[in-house]
């Protein structure tokens, strides 16, 4: 059965989705741009915005009742892949191995201008 997750310390979801759904003990946290919960605001930054989006993500993962160290694939998406390292080196800070999959693209665009959207997939 399909329950929806949802955390105090993140942003709302902005559209038809949610910020989180757990079933049979999966949790899918949907895209996590680097928006301040207080106040919606993107921080200036690579770096900033990434740590933002983990943060946001660890607060889906602790409404669900898990960490970073339940992760078991993460996909990164990246206004520019120029800003590779210096995401990757945040990215480091908040997962240790064994490191969950990943995989990391350069978009188009993404909402709002943001320069890093980060989404996970976390089981029980």
């Amino acid at each position: 059965m399909k329950k929806a997750i949802v955390p105090q310390n993140a942003p709302a979801a902005v559209g038809p989705y949610s910020t989180a759904v757990e079933c049979n003990g999966v949790v899918y946290v949907s895209g996590q741009l680097p928006a301040d919960p207080k106040t919606g605001a993107f921080p200036e930054g690579i770096s900033a915005q990434t740590r933002q989006s983990l943060e946001n993500v660890k607060a889906a993962l602790e409404a669900a009742g898990l960490t970073f160290d339940n992760v078991l694939k993460s996909t990164v998406l990246l206004a520019d892949i120029a800003d590779f390292g210096a995401m990757n080196a945040v990215y480091a800070e908040y997962f240790r191995e064994p490191y969950p999959a990943r995989a990391a693209f350069q978009v188009a665009a993404l909402p709002k201008g943001a320069l890093v959207e980060i989404e996970v997939v976390a089981a029980r």
